[in-house]
């Protein structure tokens, strides 16, 4: 073997062995020569196309999340369409109201003419109520037939009452219109001279005089008064007196008109004076003209009746037994206004019903409950409710209210209540409390919330506040 075969083979096993060179050359072998190192490849004309992401496959925790926004969504879609479309009834249901509104003070504006005298004017306001068609129609036409006789006006008073007579067959100013009727064909067909009311009302002064001295001759006298055909206003001074009167005859004679014998106007006078004056006899006709009666308005009278003559369990009775929920809600309400916490604590736990409830809440609310109402914002099941007892809790006094609102603020978890506690601070106009809400609350949504209030409260505690914010 050569020199030059015996190096190459050297080189070779150490490449092959990784045995390092240089140890070779300890060995006494000969280092080999390096081979050059290959020239760098030429760099790519066009760089390949870098690999494509690939899209990773949604999570199941992102898929619930979807799927309960979704319900979330629809749920809100839901409510907001039964949101409109109690809107859409109240909206109908206050358009009645003001056309009722409406009639109600135009025939208020005739009946107050009549009093005054001022014939022509009456004249004009009830022949607007009568071409309205409305509920007060019927006494329209009665009181245009009387202004139309106080003016001389004979023939037309006539046609107004045959009209009454007409149209409403079964009207209950068809008594008063035949005592009318009767005035104007005796009549000369001369005007009346405008101070006849004022000899009626003289009239009125001896028979009540004459009620405290012999009863038994003015009691028929009265009654003869209310059928004639006298100015509302005298009528219902009248039945004033006999309801004064501890006789059992003008307890009878008012009791008669309560029932409707006689016209609308003045049954609901006999309703409030019943109330006002009468004793447990005239509580019980009360009563029993309730349980008789169809007509709504004369049932909402009792029932003030009740609440100014201190009937707590009667209306009680009303709230837990009427059919109608309107008259169940004005049940609740005179209670609200008598004060009567027991009562509506006891109420509101039986009922199921949930605008019954909202009713009772607001019933507590008008009777000044702090206590039960506080206790109804705190664990009440039912959101919608509970964030009314909070809202009523911000109508009810700072100084009663503030610390239990803190309280709910504190614990409750649910950030619509929340919400529900901030608006309450602004009906109170608690500055201090709203500010402790903003500089504290993490949740932004909840502190914008406290803010914008704020910026609508007109105190320089929250001024100073806003401006504190602006400068950081």
């Amino acid at each position: 073997m050569t020199k030059i075969q015996r190096t190459i083979l050297i080189w070779a096993v150490s490449v092959a062995t990784a045995i390092p060179a240089t140890t070779l050359a300890g060995l006494g072998l000969p280092m080999p020569q390096q081979a050059p190192a290959p020239p760098p490849a030429p760099p790519a004309l066009i760089a390949p196309a870098p690999n494509p992401p690939t899209e990773k496959p949604a999570s199941v925790e992102d898929e619930d999340a979807n799927r309960q926004q979704e319900q979330e969504d629809r749920d809100q879609e839901k409510r907001d369409r039964e949101q409109e479309k109690r809107d859409r009834e109240q909206e109908a249901r206050d358009r009645v109201q003001e056309q009722l509104d409406r009639e109600h003070e135009i025939y208020e504006n005739g009946t107050e003419a009549l009093d005054e005298g001022h014939y022509q004017r009456a004249l004009e306001k009830f022949s607007e109520v009568i071409n309205q068609h409305g509920a007060q129609a019927e006494g329209a036409l009665y009181w245009k037939a009387y202004a139309q006789n106080k003016l001389g006006q004979r023939a037309d008073a006539l046609a107004t009452l045959e009209t009454l007579r007409g149209t409403y067959p079964k009207s209950r100013w068809l008594d008063d219109a035949k005592a009318l009727e009767v005035e104007v064909r005796q009549s000369s067909g001369q005007k009346v001279a405008p101070d006849a009311e004022s000899n009626e009302d003289l009239k009125l002064i001896a028979l009540n005089s004459l009620l405290n001295s012999d009863p038994e001759q003015a009691l028929p006298m009265l009654e003869k008064f209310l059928n004639g055909p006298q100015p509302l206003k005298l009528k219902e001074r009248a039945l004033f007196v006999l309801s004064q009167s501890g006789s059992p005859k003008a307890h009878e004679i008012v009791a008669r008109v309560a029932r409707g014998d006689r016209n609308p106007e003045l049954q609901m006078k006999a309703i409030q004076d019943l109330g006002l004056f009468g004793g447990k006899e005239s509580h019980a006709t009360l009563e029993e003209v309730y349980k008789s009666a169809h007509d709504v308005e004369v049932k909402r009278a009792i029932l003030r009746s009740f609440m100014i003559s201190g009937e707590r369990g009667r209306l009680l009775e009303v709230a837990k037994s009427e059919a109608s929920p309107d008259l169940r809600a004005e049940a609740v309400k005179q209670l609200g206004v008598m004060g009567a916490h027991a009562e509506l604590w006891q109420l509101y736990q039986n009922e199921t019903s949930t605008e019954v409830k909202r009713g009772i809440l607001q019933g507590m609310f008008i009777g000044g409950d702090v206590e039960h109402t506080l206790g109804l914002a705190r664990a009440e099941k039912d959101p919608e409710l509970r964030r009314q007892a909070v809202r009523n809790l911000g109508l009810m006094g700072k100084d009663r209210t503030a610390d239990g609102l803190a309280s709910i603020y504190s614990s409750d978890k649910d950030p619509e209540i929340k919400r529900a506690v901030i608006q309450a601070y602004f009906l109170q106009g608690n500055v201090t409390s709203l500010i402790q809400i903003a500089r504290q609350e993490k949740d932004m949504s909840l502190k914008r919330d406290a803010v914008q209030k704020l910026s609508l409260m007109h105190s320089k505690e929250a001024t100073d506040f806003l401006m504190e914010l602006l400068n950081k």
